[in-house]
């Protein structure tokens, strides 16, 4: 080895072991403070996955969106962010990672928030804007992006098989083995990678002759076939497992979750303006917590 490898081999070990210790868990921030009233309210009224929970699950689902906002920045890209987007965000990533205890995104560390679609230069005007969300790519290493339509319409129609936030996350937790193969190794086990790729090619198939009532998205790739797939295991669990019986199982061991036990309809309870707010500061919703939405 010449003297100009050992150096290049040298900073490539500095910069891995330099990644390695930033995002251990000692350098994590974690949440000292209780969980505020006005995020509660949100998750109740926008995440059927969170009102389906029972009460212990309900804490540790707000821990980790906690966990997440303390260490992952949201930034808008010529718009202004209310902390409902921000509380929205960090639920669709909670949700594919909710029963893993210690499972942190090191591979993300800020969340860029479009008003609308983009192009791939990440242009919000002129052709090509038909990206709505997006990981990967030298200029997103560690960071995601998102349009703030699209967020909102993942939330406000949980029946239509597409949340484009939960997407993304599925992308990013694929891609923290280093590659984005629709193979989340981080998270499958070793005896489940060849049924997984198996199922997964005979229903890409199936989606490409028009068989299949996954969206033809994920009928492009592997890659995209489990992010697309994810979504409709964790917005309609009951459908897909009675139209994918072998690849719901699959899912429900690769996520440790069996979604469809969970009961995620509810009746959206709603809190009037003038009504007291819920954090007993004795004043009303509408001049308290709930200000930004009058």
């Amino acid at each position: 080895m010449n003297a100009i490898s050992f150096l290049i081999a040298a900073a490539l070990g500095l910069i891995v072991m330099w990644a390695l210790d930033f995002f251990s868990p000692s350098k994590l921030k974690k949440p000292k403070e209780p969980f505020p009233e006005m995020w509660r309210i949100i998750l109740n009224d926008s995440v059927g996955f969170y009102h389906g929970l029972n009460d212990s699950d309900k804490d540790h689902f707000e821990y980790k969106v906690h966990f997440f906002l303390l260490n992952v920045r949201v930034t808008g890209i010529q718009i202004n962010i209310t902390q409902k987007d921000k509380i929205l965000l960090a639920a669709s990533a909670v949700i594919p990672i909710f029963h893993f205890k210690n499972w942190w995104y090191t591979n993300l560390n800020e969340v860029l928030v479009y008003e609308d679609s983009f192009n791939d230069q990440f242009e919000t005007k002129g052709p090509g804007r038909n990206i709505l969300g997006m990981v990967g790519g030298d200029y997103l290493q560690g960071k995601m992006a998102i349009s703030i339509r699209t967020l909102h319409h993942g939330f406000r129609n949980e029946q239509d098989k597409n949340n484009t936030a939960v997407h993304e996350m599925a992308h990013l937790i694929d891609y923290m083995d280093g590659s984005i193969d629709g193979i989340p190794h981080v998270l499958i086990g070793k005896e489940f990678v060849i049924p997984w790729i198996d199922l997964m090619d005979k229903e890409i198939q199936r989606i490409r002759e028009g068989k299949s009532d996954i969206r033809p998205y994920g009928g492009t790739s592997r890659t995209e076939f489990f992010a697309v797939a994810s979504e409709y295991f964790f917005e309609r669990p009951k459908l897909f497992e009675k139209k994918h019986p072998e690849l719901y199982q699959l899912m429900c061991e690769i996520f440790d979750q069996k979604m469809a036990k969970r009961n995620l309809g509810w009746k959206r309870n709603r809190i009037r303006k003038n009504a007291p707010c819920p954090c007993d500061s004795k004043k009303t919703f509408r001049a308290c917590c709930g200000h930004e939405h009058f």
